[in-house]
């Protein structure tokens, strides 16, 4: 197979292979942008030419290669005691490595070592090199490094990862074993990761689709903050003057766009509504299909439907296990936010970055509601993020219609004491009580 022709070339010498030789390998299989016609640009970067690969091969200095040995020592020889996760790539383990100066601390990490057996693997392992290589952003995973060794007993391919203490929102979401996760750090959840999809949208030189957003992939650190993690299935968007890459459907049932799934045409907006699910999963406390519930009841997405965001009965999605200590204003309009991620229609999807500055809105609002099932808290409409004018100025937007709600509320309450006032004093005036 073509694809795998750098793992094959017997004219090169076993041992490690180098950072920029990641490159000829992507190259070589055509399967990095869909074939011989390799897509260079984005439609978010007219002006610069350079693709994954080639940024890659400018940055990938800032990644450390490891020995086999190393990675083998630092999880006791990939004890089954230090495996943490299993997925279609291999196994993944808690590690300790030395830092890069061999000085100070060692640092827990964690390591995903390929499964030989798995072909696909080969192909996913290169693109999150490329990927992580060449992203940096608080809301991404950071590739820490990586080992990549053919030898006489076959390949190795690992990639090392910062360790993520609190493992996934799919872990803290769907198993008892975890405490419910708060309103607040839902909250905190959702935004961070909308933040990490933007950036990847229209914060780089190429435009990246990240292809496989799901509960899974979000992991939490110390603190709760998400990060995007499991770039395999990453892709380049389309140049500039095309609408979307024409590529092999994969992804997650449940999860992935009925366009992308119907069509093969990728786009940004496949990740949208990706997105969407997971905002529901996020408010209800449910999978995306769950087998084991009444018919009715097994598609989320279908469920939903059966409770508006302006319904009286809405409430009844949200997650029991957060006792009612949310702002009901919000969540329905996380809702609706949701809704207009999962439209037929690609094209009226929001861009990412309008995801995250409504998301702003709504969680200015659930602060000044408190959190405990308010309902008279007002979540103003605004309008689409398109211009580089709003943009810059949607925190202001946030900070300053957050003011003037509560000046208003001030102001009607004194009217409203005012006016008692008056009405007090009339009656007893009539009363002539002195």
């Amino acid at each position: 197979m073509k694809c795998f022709h750098y793992f094959k070339d017997k004219s090169r010498s076993r041992g490690q292979r180098s950072a920029p030789e990641l490159k000829e390998e992507r190259e070589k299989s055509g399967d990095y942008s869909g074939g011989p016609d390799r897509i260079t640009k984005s439609s978010c970067s007219a002006a610069s030419p350079r693709s994954i690969p080639e940024l890659y091969e400018e940055r990938a200095h800032n990644l450390r290669v490891f020995s086999f040995s190393e990675l083998r020592q630092a999880t006791h020889d990939f004890s089954l005691l230090l495996k943490i996760g299993e997925g279609g790539f291999g196994s993944v383990y808690k590690g300790t490595i030395k830092p890069a100066d061999g000085k100070g601390e060692p640092v827990v990490v964690a390591i995903k070592k390929l499964n030989k057996n798995g072909l696909q693997g080969h192909k996913q392992w290169v693109a999150e090199v490329q990927f992580l290589g060449v992203v940096d952003h608080p809301n991404l995973v950071k590739l820490i490094g990586y080992c990549a060794v053919d030898g006489e007993r076959g390949i190795q391919r690992l990639l090392v990862y910062e360790f993520m203490q609190n493992k996934s929102l799919e872990d803290h979401l769907f198993r008892r074993a975890y405490p419910p996760l708060p309103w607040k750090t839902r909250l905190q959840i959702t935004l961070g990761a909308a933040e990490g999809l933007a950036y990847l949208h229209e914060g780089l030189e190429v435009q990246v689709i990240y292809r496989d957003f799901k509960a899974s992939n979000v992991l939490l650190d110390e603190n709760f903050n998400p990060k995007l993690s499991d770039f395999g299935l990453a892709r380049e968007g389309p140049m500039a003057g095309r609408t979307h890459v024409s590529t092999a459907v994969v992804g997650t049932y449940g999860y992935a766009a009925p366009d992308y799934i119907e069509t093969g045409h990728l786009t940004d907006k496949s990740d949208v509504w990706s997105f969407g699910v997971v905002l529901y999963e996020i408010l209800t406390g449910r999978r995306s299909l769950e087998r084991g519930r009444p018919k009715a009841e097994q598609k989320l997405l279908e469920w939903v439907k059966q409770f508006p965001a302006d319904s009286k009965k809405f409430s009844s999605i949200m997650d029991p296990r957060l006792e009612n200590q949310f702002s009901t204003a919000a969540a329905r309009e996380i809702a609706k936010l949701a809704n207009t991620c999962l439209l037929k229609s690609p094209k009226e999807r929001p861009k990412m970055s309008q995801v995250v500055e409504r998301l702003k809105q709504i969680i200015q609002v659930s602060d000044d509601g408190n959190d405990r099932g308010n309902e008279s808290a007002e979540v103003p409409e605004i309008e689409p993020a398109g211009t580089a004018e709003t943009e810059s100025n949607s925190n202001q937007f946030g900070v300053s219609e957050s003011w003037k709600r509560r000046m208003a509320h001030l102001a009607k309450l004194g009217e409203h004491v005012e006016g008692a006032s008056r009405r007090r004093l009339m009656m007893l005036q009539r009363a002539k009580v002195p």
